[in-house]
């Protein structure tokens, strides 16, 4: 018999699936704190939840015969997934539930921002009647531009074409291929659709890389009669930029279903009449909530019976078939990623991934997922792992190319990832030495020395005397500690670069001035794990 506990509220379609199944037995008790669910979950095979529930170490110590969670919804931040991996617990979400939904919510925006619905509908419970205060504007023949090309942003871009929109896209993962053929111009500088569009509309999550995305350069790049709309995460947008430039009318208008903190503390976007504010509707709707609870427990009770894992978003323990050469490129491998990904910027155009020598009589395969762990790590909200990674590479059409060759050139065993995207050509090379210590011994055709771990500043710059006084001078102005420093130079070409280990990342203000020396190409900072696991 396998017992489900369902501690939060679930669509009764939901549960009515989960009491026709054989051998289920279901107990919905909601509302309970830390404490009493820590008390009763070892008592349970799996556990369906949403946003309420806190499933954290504590609840998770004594996890008894819990084998699944499933997340009736797409965010995961209420469960302390390193806890659950290390307890074998698979954490699985639905984020297909809810696309409709929000794809919907974006374009009613869109709409009511267009013809002024809200204001109009104000005006007129206030006892007036006002039609020349709400001239509207159409969306035929306007320009859409469409940030984040995954589930929501495409079917958004689908509706938009709908209405005779034109829709332009961004998105630094999804390759432009894919989009093209559903009709959207891809664009590869974000800047560019800045300028270009009448509507924006955002669809990623919240990452290093898209955290105030929308920002005050980027608002004076757009055209004064743009309007945005976001139905995806508060933070991609900086409301202190967006908030000034609605109030300066510097743009035409903002609709916003999300916010940096929720509910919003700074409740001054309600007081401007060029912007709309909904309480984070864009999955309350009917249907989603019946899909994504349905999914929920047809996705836990597949996993419990070991029929299939899907939307996993973790890996429930390691391989231990694998040899320990194997697990130990593994490593590497998702290292590699994390570097190669920090380095690359542009969308992914082509992918190799090159073995030689005794690593390449290996079957290799774990390996290259580990690699894929790493270069896709940082462009999804989700966590990616080696369950998930296989539908977000396919998700993201691209194609990893392996190559093997066992014979072995400076060390008996290398490994090289290479990454092209419109922007550069990207190779990064490691090997383990000792058969335990993962090194990088080489970036692009520079060869160099590095540690994979911690924090890594990598400087592409011109070769010439004083270039390392001048960064470690930079580094002590900002209170940063160098541990150490790989140097690669191709001296004939007087250029360089230079892999940096600090205790701590550079903030803002030293990037910023590293990036204004007249020596510097490029500056990149990655954040790799610290130590050798």
């Amino acid at each position: 018999m396998i017992k489900v506990l369902v501690s939060d509220k679930l669509a009764q379609k939901g549960l009515d699936l989960l009491a026709g199944m054989d051998d289920v037995e279901v107990t919905v008790k909601t509302g309970l704190g830390e404490d009493e669910l820590a008390s009763i979950i070892g008592d349970f095979d799996g556990l369906i939840i949403r946003s309420g529930s806190q499933v954290t170490a504590k609840v998770l110590e004594n996890s008894g015969r819990l084998k699944a969670i499933a997340r009736a919804g797409v965010g995961v931040d209420n469960i302390d997934i390193p806890v659950a991996t290390q307890k074998g617990i698979v954490v699985m979400n639905t984020p297909d539930g809810n696309t409709i939904s929000a794809a919907e919510h974006s374009i009613a925006l869109m709409m009511a921002l267009s013809r002024h619905i809200v204001q109009g509908c104000n005006s007129l419970k206030a006892g007036k009647w006002d039609r020349k205060s709400f001239m509207g504007t159409q969306l035929i023949g306007k320009t859409l531009g469409v940030i984040g090309l995954g589930r929501i942003g495409m079917a958004v871009a689908r509706r938009a074409m709908g209405l005779k929109m034109k829709v332009i896209g961004f998105d630094p993962v999804i390759s432009a291929e894919t989009a093209e053929e559903a009709g959207v111009e891809v664009i590869s500088d974000i800047d560019e659709l800045c300028r270009k569009s009448d509507y924006i509309t955002l669809h990623v999550p919240v990452t290093d890389d898209t955290r105030g995305m929308i920002n005050a350069k980027r608002l004076a790049l757009m055209k004064p009669s743009v309007r945005i709309i976001n139905v995806a995460r508060g933070p991609v947008i900086n409301e202190e930029d967006l908030y000034q430039a609605l109030k300066d009318k510097k743009i035409g208008g903002a609709a916003l279903d999300v916010f940096a903190q929720e509910p919003p503390k700074n409740r001054a976007f309600e007081q401007l009449d060029n912007c709309i504010v909904t309480p984070h509707l864009g999955a309350s709707t009917e249907e989603a909530q019946i899909e994504v609870a349905v999914d929920a427990a047809a996705e836990l009770v597949e996993a419990i019976g070991g029929i299939q894992m899907r939307n996993a978003v973790n890996v429930p323990g390691m391989d231990k078939s694998l040899p320990d050469i194997v697990k130990k490129y593994r490593v590497l491998g998702e290292r590699l990623g994390l570097v190669v990904s920090s380095i690359t910027p542009g969308a992914i155009k082509k992918v190799e991934v090159t073995y030689r020598g005794e690593i390449a009589e290996q079957e290799t395969a774990a390996i290259t997922s580990g690699f894929s762990v790493g270069l896709l790590q940082n462009k999804f909200e989700e966590p990616v792992n080696l369950v998930n990674v296989p539908v977000l590479v396919k998700q993201c059409g691209i194609s990893i190319d392996e190559i093997r060759n066992p014979d072995a050139q400076d060390f008996a065993s290398t490994m090289a990832v290479r990454v092209v995207t419109e922007k550069v050509d990207r190779k990064v090379t490691g090997t383990i030495i000792g058969k335990q210590m993962p090194r990088i011994i080489g970036i692009d055709d520079y060869a160099l020395e590095m540690t994979p771990e911690g924090t890594i500043m990598i400087i592409f710059n011109d070769d010439r005397p004083g270039v390392i006084g001048s960064v470690g001078s930079i580094c002590g102005r900002h209170g940063l500690n160098i541990g150490t420093m790989g140097v690669g130079r191709i001296k004939d070409q007087n250029r360089a670069v230079l892999a940096i280990d600090l205790d701590e990342a550079p903030d803002e203000k030293a990037i910023a001035e590293f990036q204004k020396q007249d020596y510097v190409k490029s500056v990149y900072v990655c954040h790799l794990p610290e130590g050798g696991n």
